[in-house]
Order: structure tokens, then sequence, then C-alpha cells
């Protein structure tokens, strides 16, 4: 939790979830986040049943751009998903979210954990083999396939 709290401290993206505030209880850390209400990426593409290529592209293209930025400040996310991708109220505007799995790309001896999850992960995370940010890329493939 503590390395989560610490790298989205380190955010500010238009296209990646805020974080205002941590407090600490006696039993439990509160993140005050930035309010959205328009639900995950996953229930939206359940409602609609598929995306049009023009309007797959628009949320292809603000998820890229959102990982571009990370990878710049050497961070994997290493978990993208349509659960983890948020929507603002209308339907264009996506942020990314769940950054749990998240970590710089500079600890070496964390690039060979198994994490994310099953169907959108890159096949060198499912082989124990050694990776780096490509794997977030792969993820919005299967995003985009799925889209």
């Amino acid at each position: 939790m503590i390395n989560e709290i610490n790298i989205m401290r380190t955010l500010n993206h238009p296209n990646i979830i805020k974080l205002y505030e941590v407090y600490e209880g006696e039993f439990h850390i509160y993140l005050v986040l930035e309010l959205l209400k328009g639900g995950e990426l996953f229930d939206r593409i359940i409602k609609k049943g598929h995306y049009s290529e023009r309007d797959a592209s628009v949320v292809i293209r603000k998820l890229l751009w959102a990982l571009e930025y990370l990878h710049q400040k050497g961070i994997m996310h290493r978990d993208i998903k349509p659960e983890n991708l948020i929507l603002k109220d209308d339907e264009d505007e996506i942020k990314l979210a769940d950054f749990g799995l998240a970590e710089y790309e500079d600890k070496k001896e964390l690039l060979f954990k198994r994490c994310g999850t099953p169907g959108y992960v890159a096949p060198e995370v499912l082989e124990d083999k050694k990776y780096d940010t490509k794997v977030d890329i792969f993820s919005a493939g299967v995003i985009l396939y799925i889209l």
C-alpha cells in the first residue's frame, strides 16, 4: 500500500486518477481520490456490446497517452484491464486507476514477478521471463481487441 501511495503521489496526468490526500487511522488507511461517476470501462463494454472503431480509438489513445507518461517516469502499471479504466461522466473521458501492482522499472529483482490479470497479461510474465514496460502495451492491445 505504501508503494502504491508513493507512486500515485508522483503522478499528474489528465488520464490517470488523481490522489489528493492520504489519512491514516488506527486500523485503516484512507485515500482521497478524484471523483469519477462513470463506472468501469468493463461495465460500459458489457452495456454497449461493442465499440465503433472511432470510439475504440479514442479510448485507446487516452490509455496509451497515460502509459507513455508512466513509462517515461520509469513506472510499470502491470495490471492494465478494463476494470482499472474508470470513466468520468461522459463516455470518452477515461482515467487509469489501481496502482496496487505498479512498480518502478529499475527494481530489477521485481521484473520476474508474476502479477496482473491472466486474460490481459503479456506472455513473458506468465512464462516467468524478464519483462519491462512493454507488458503494459500488450495489455492495452488486448483491451483494443475487446473493444
